[in-house]
């Protein structure tokens, strides 16, 4: 399993953090159900350059994203509609629409591809902001492995809510039984659930940078926080502020 070293720092982080993190890491680097092993890192790739791209600044300071055209800092080998996607999700992903979902769709990047796509920049993502807020250098990329996508779709499908399919609040069931609890799918775990393996690759790294689903029924304080619930919303709320995360 991949290593995350947090040793050097003043104080200590706790040991599950590192150990999810080299567990994702090392599904990252894995054939995933719509793209491979290689694409996968592709796309975490993509997500660090989103930062420092120019045509992305232009954009997230037009009126419109969708009016000006250019090009963005591409150094990998993934096309530019999928750079694209990737870019638009780290710095200007509250103005994705349903039009521009559909039409990656129709030009190539299907819903599925997207959403596997999603749950790799998020997570990585994720990952990398830990490491910024701790003043440390990011995790270098894994080296990808070889194989095949799956192409493996989950049942049901419903599409009642954001810009593609999901399993319906009660379909986390058989092999997809572990996604959510009975009675328990908020649209936010729902929303990845077109690819049942990113969601469970988000939930990991949630479970230890905020809550599992099983902890978010305590009000009070885990065991294994240094604050309690009431302090950890606050600073959740002030983020998701910051952010524009308007759920």
């Amino acid at each position: 399993m991949t290593t995350f070293d947090f040793s050097g720092l003043d104080f200590a982080v706790r040991s599950d953090i590192p150990e999810a993190y080299g567990t994702y890491w090392d599904t990252l680097a894995a054939p995933g159900n719509w793209w491979t092993g290689a694409e996968r890192v592709a796309i975490a790739h993509a997500s660090r350059e989103a930062l420092d791209c120019p045509f992305c600044v232009q954009r997230k300071q037009s009126l419109s994203p969708y009016t000006l055209s250019g090009k963005h800092q591409n150094s990998g080998p993934l096309s530019e509609r999928v750079v694209d996607a990737v870019h638009r999700i780290i710095t200007d992903q509250s103005r994705i629409t349903q039009a521009l979902v559909d039409d990656n769709a129709a030009n190539g990047l299907s819903k599925e591809a997207y959403v596997e796509l999603v749950g790799i920049v998020v997570t990585v993502f994720s990952i990398d902001e830990f490491h910024r807020a701790l003043g440390m250098p990011l995790q270098e990329l894994p080296e990808p492995k070889s194989g095949e996508p799956t192409f493996e779709l989950p049942e049901p499908l419903v599409e009642d809510m954001g810009f593609v399919p999901t399993l319906p609040a009660d379909g986390a069931t058989g092999k997809n039984a572990d996604l959510w609890m009975p009675g328990s799918a908020a649209n936010v775990v729902r929303a990845l659930s077109l690819v049942p393996d990113a969601v469970r690759g988000w939930q990991q790294i949630a479970g230890v940078q905020y809550l599992s689903l099983q902890g978010m029924q305590n009000f009070e304080q885990d065991d294994n926080r240094s604050i309690n619930r009431m302090q950890m919303e606050l600073i959740a709320g002030r983020v998701s502020s910051v952010n524009e995360c308007f759920y």
